[in-house]
Order: structure tokens, then C-alpha cells, then sequence
């Protein structure tokens, strides 16, 4: 990633409206340029963040920045990130929408482990509410589909806590374009989080299938460019020739490459977080689009 410390001076004072809006399963209206918040933890995504004032300092920035896509999970910290949320956001602005993830089980830093027992998901959710202090979670994502046990039971119980009111919208996370239509055939979905970036793009056909079907796509890991960003490479050229930094172009091609994507950039620091945002005043002509988007990375095979 290029750390060059000039960044786009000109858009640094961009707001997250500037991104366009998608509407969630139809009725949830928000600003495409969300925040992911995974980095609020400890290393490994495991324990209290390093420096909780900054952490909280984040969220509330990103907030008064126009994000109002907050994307989380029982299993980041375990259960740190959910409660930094509510307790620095809480009561919650009208327009926020708060999306987290259940599913994953956690046994140390950096591991995890799927677990998609009904009764198990049933706690997940149950305990998310209390942590986020929520009636009902807008937009509730099963983090992995579970292989051992079936998916009919796995979305069934979301499912019936949806219609118990404590789920608004479902959502998935890395799933492919078979598993997204088998589970269409269970319950409405109305979003798709899988791993998606300039450097890496196997999902493509997901998110495709996500533009004809007006699902929303969520990116995670937006904003890895890989040896695209190698000095002197394309990606490095182009952020140069916008004053801007190489995640500011990586998010902006996101934005840009379809209607229905959903970047969340994480970050625990404000200063990245502010020039990530600056990102969506960041406009590609059409040949630069073309330009980047043909551009294949070593990484991606």
C-alpha cells in the first residue's frame, strides 16, 4: 500500500453522502461508503483495542463524517466491538443502520470457527440485541454458512426470530452464486458480504448475480491492492495524478464499478479514517475505470 502522507487534499473534506445511497432490502436508505468495525479489537481481532479513546473517537467520527453503515460481529474481540458501538453511539442517530454477524466462534486471536446450530444462533442474536442495545437488529448476517449442519436449519432460525421481530433483513458472508440461491429459496436476503477488492476479484459472479437481484454487496477487505500498488505501477501512477492516496483510487473503483456495492474500510485510527471517506469524492474518468479494471494482479492468480 502506498504511505505516502499527501493525500488528496482537495476531497479531504468529503462526506460519505457524496458516495450515493442503496436501499437495503428496499426500505433501509444508506450512504454507500460504510465502516467496518473489525479494527476496534485487540490484535488478532481478539481482546480491547489498543487505544479504547481512539477506538471510540472512530465511531463517533464516522458518524459526524455522514457513515451510516456500521458493519460488526459477535465474533470481533469477541463481543468488544458491539459494545464499543453501543456504548459510544447509544441512543443511536434515526438514520443509522447497524449491521452485524453471528456464526463464527472464536478460540484465540486470529482463529475461527463456524458454528451454526439453531440454538446456538438463537443466543448469537439474542445476545447481540443486549450488547447493541437494540429491539431489532436492521440487518443481521450469518458470518459462515456452517457445512455440518443444514442451511434450511441454519436460515430457518433467522428466519423465525425475523418474524419474531428482533431481525429486520437478512444477510450473507462468503457464500457463491449456488449458495445464495439456495438460500433465497429459504428466506429473503437482501445483502452479501464476501471478500472483494481491486487485487482480488473471484467473487465477481456473486456480485453480478447481487446487481441483477438488487442485493446489496459488501466488500470486505476493500481496500488490498496487492502488487497493484507496487511504485511506479498503475494504481500508483493514477493516485498521484489525483492527489490522492492508493486506498482513496482502490475505494473509489469500488464505488464505481457497480450501484449495489457497499464498501466498509476499517480502521482504528480518525486520520485514516477521514482520508478513507475522502475517498468518495474521489471521481475516475470513465478510461481510468476501464484502465484499472483490466488491470490483473499476481495475487488473484
Amino acid at each position: 500500500m502506498n504511505n505516502s502522507t499527501e493525500s488528496n487534499t482537495s476531497n479531504q473534506s468529503a462526506n460519505a453522502t457524496q458516495s450515493g445511497t442503496f436501499r437495503l432490502g428496499g426500505d433501509l436508505t444508506v450512504n454507500r461508503l460504510g465502516y467496518g468495525a473489525m479494527r476496534i479489537t485487540g490484535k488478532g481481532i481478539w481482546g480491547e483495542p489498543k487505544d479504547p479513546d481512539e477506538a471510540r473517537a472512530v465511531l463517533r467520527r464516522a458518524v459526524e463524517l455522514g457513515v451510516n453503515l456500521i458493519d460488526t460481529a459477535d465474533s470481533y474481540g469477541p463481543e468488544v466491538s458491539e459494545r464499543l458501538i453501543a456504548e459510544t453511539l447509544h441512543p443511536y442517530p434515526e438514520d443509522l443502520v447497524i449491521a452485524t454477524k453471528g456464526g463464527l466462534t472464536r478460540h484465540g486471536p486470529d482463529q475461527w470457527a463456524p458454528v451454526g446450530r439453531p440454538e446456538y444462533l438463537r443466543q448469537c442474536v439474542e445476545m447481540s440485541l443486549r450488547r447493541l442495545k437494540l429491539e431489532r437488529i436492521d440487518l443481521y448476517q450469518l458470518h459462515r454458512i456452517d457445512p455440518k449442519v443444514p442451511a434450511e436449519e441454519q436460515l430457518g432460525l433467522l428466519r423465525d426470530m425475523q418474524q419474531e421481530g428482533k431481525i429486520r433483513h437478512i444477510g450473507l458472508s462468503e457464500v457463491s452464486v449456488a449458495e445464495l440461491e439456495h438460500a433465497r429459496g429459504l428466506v429473503e436476503i437482501v445483502s452479501v458480504q464476501n471478500l472483494y477488492n481491486l487485487a482480488n476479484r473471484q467473487s465477481e459472479e456473486v456480485l453480478n448475480y447481487c446487481e441483477q437481484n438488487n442485493l446489496g454487496f459488501i466488500p470486505w477487505f476493500p481496500v488490498a491492492a496487492g502488487d497493484l500498488a507496487r511504485p511506479g505501477g498503475p494504481l500508483d501512477e493514477a493516485s498521484k495524478q489525483h492527489n490522492a492516496t492508493v486506498a482513496q483510487l482502490a475505494l473509489a473503483w469500488l464505488l464505481q464499478r457497480s450501484p449495489v456495492m457497499l464498501p466498509i474500510p476499517g480502521t482504528s485510527s480518525v486520520a485514516h479514517l477521514e482520508e478513507n471517506v475522502a475517498a468518495a469524492g474521489v471521481q475516475l474518468s470513465q478510461e481510468e475505470f476501464k484502465k484499472l479494471s483490466e488491470l490483473k494482479s499476481e495475487q488473484s492468480g
